[in-house]
């Protein structure tokens, strides 16, 4: 997968986060200027001074509020005939160690909703298996690759879910669930159903903050995570910029496709 490299414009992408620290922390990163307000009462903080252009938003918590702003980012951006490029699901999240420690950064390979389905006599029932819907989207390979070597990140499986996880059963039972599993947030996957509905390209960046399993608040390092999201970022423009491609061609669409 390649970026254009030069089609007259900056690549434009939207990230997403759930709460404004989050979204503080990316703008630590991209230098985010006065925000400009959107639709439904949502701000976007903006920063655009180079070749990858910047727009970030805090969203709220939950895979529903994520959904819901992000679309609302992407509805806008093409109404306005400034389309966004890639979309960025941002934020901190729990970690499976030993593979994603406190302070790990981690770009998910697949986003998958974790707990979308029924519970059955047999156990959790994916609502893939009912005959609705999707519970997975796969970022493009290539573009986690790239992003994670920047990043110095790791990469597997992030679970979106409606309830953080709390107990060592829980734990156990997601990674059965889901065998490659490194960590789980409450966002990813809403902001993913929103990109795919528009046709735009999504990643998931998480810097752990937590190990799943027993809730133990006093185990938490939360500014030790936002640090660790603002080092990710300062390295993304440069992943994309070094995945891109050929400018569109006079018979090419001019719409950058990542």
């Amino acid at each position: 997968m390649s970026v254009p490299s030069d089609a007259g414009r900056p690549l434009r992408v939207l990230a997403v986060t759930a709460v404004a620290a989050e979204r503080d922390a990316v703008c630590a990163a991209a230098e985010c200027g006065a925000p400009a307000a959107l639709p439904g009462g949502y701000e976007l903080c903006r920063a655009d001074g180079g070749p990858v252009a910047f727009d970030v938003l805090a969203a709220g918590v939950g895979p529903a509020a994520a959904a819901a702003g992000a679309a609302t980012a992407l509805t806008a951006a093409a109404l306005a005939g400034a389309p966004y490029d890639l979309v960025v699901s941002a934020g901190i999240g729990g970690g499976w160690a030993p593979d994603a420690p406190l302070g790990a950064v981690v770009v998910a390979d697949a986003i998958v909703a974790a707990d979308l389905g029924a519970e059955t006599p047999d156990g959790f029932v994916p609502v893939t298996d009912l005959g609705f819907g999707t519970v997975l989207h796969r970022p493009d390979p290539a573009l986690v690759k790239a992003v994670a070597a920047a990043a110095g990140a790791v990469t597997g499986t992030v679970v979106t879910v409606s309830t953080v996880t709390g107990s060592a059963a829980r734990a156990a039972e997601l990674v059965r669930r889901h065998p490659g599993v490194l960590a789980e947030a409450m966002e990813g996957f809403g902001v993913a159903e929103a990109a795919a509905a528009h046709g735009v390209p999504v990643l998931e960046v998480r810097a752990v903050s937590n190990a799943v399993g027993p809730r133990d608040r006093a185990a938490w390092r939360i500014g030790a995570a936002l640090t660790a999201l603002t080092g990710a970022f300062r390295t993304l423009p440069g992943a994309l910029v070094a995945t891109a491609g050929p400018a569109p061609g006079p018979h090419r669409p001019a719409r950058r496709t990542l």
